[in-house]
């Protein structure tokens, strides 16, 4: 038995999120776990660094898995790519030891969220953007922004209905880059993130951005934990993971 470190990109419009879902939901992990069966001629399961929600992209999702036989990386690469869809691919395989794991191996994940803030639409940015109307002031933003830096109970920014669990997450960056009446991308790096945090914190600075929300109000929203406090939560195609580092 030999395990396996997989780095994936994908465009995430045509799935319903990373994890396996009920029969009809076209997911990350099932289309990977389809192409491993079909090439191996065993079902396997893989363990994704990170369960990207329905609509959310990857340039650099991470996963293992246990193969058996003699399979080399190298080999695997060519033959998972021969079979994946054309929304996803292997960009990188390694064969790495037993101890390690995608998701409890991992120590920090990047997201960039993509704005376009421009006077006109942007069709060649449609689908890996949102588009904001208003002017951004991204002055505003980064002052918000550096509220959200360290170790803090991120309760307000997670998804009502939540499972129950611990909320504290330790953000090391929350970066603004681009223009206002141009692209704007929001880069936020942590340990570890609740679901929808980083769009219900996108749509937060948005909100700060627009003039709608004092950018030295987000510690009194970090303070209530209270999911209302906070913006709306951004909508999935801007959102891409980037990176994971173990």
């Amino acid at each position: 038995m030999k395990r396996f470190r997989l780095t994936l990109e994908y465009d995430g419009a045509g799935f319903a999120g990373w994890q396996v879902q009920p029969v009809g939901q076209r997911t990350v992990q099932g289309e990977l776990e389809a192409g491993l069966a079909r090439i191996t001629g065993s079902p396997c399961r893989v363990v994704g660094a990170s369960r990207t929600d329905a609509g959310v992209h990857a340039e650099g999702q991470v996963a293992s898995v246990d193969l058996e036989g003699e399979i080399d990386a190298r080999w695997l690469l060519r033959a998972l790519n021969g079979v994946l869809p054309p929304d996803l691919a292997v960009v990188e395989t390694a064969e790495v030891d037993a101890g390690f794991h995608a998701r409890r191996s991992a120590r920090s994940k990047l997201y960039r969220y993509r704005i376009w803030n421009g006077a006109s639409p942007s069709p060649l940015r449609a689908a890996w953007t949102h588009r904001v109307y208003t002017p951004l002031d991204l002055e505003a933003m980064r002052r918000g922004a550096s509220h959200l830096l360290g170790s803090h109970d991120f309760r307000s920014f997670q998804a009502a209905r939540s499972a129950p669990g611990p909320t504290v997450r330790a953000l090391a960056r929350v970066d603004l880059e681009g223009r206002s009446r141009g692209e704007a991308q929001i880069w936020v790096e942590g340990d570890a993130f609740l679901r929808h945090m980083v769009r219900i914190l996108t749509g937060t600075l948005i909100e700060v951005g627009i003039g709608r929300r004092d950018p030295d109000a987000i510690p009194a929203v970090l303070a209530a934990r209270d999911r209302s406090r906070a913006g709306p939560t951004a909508p999935a195609r801007g959102l891409c993971l980037v990176r994971v580092d173990f």
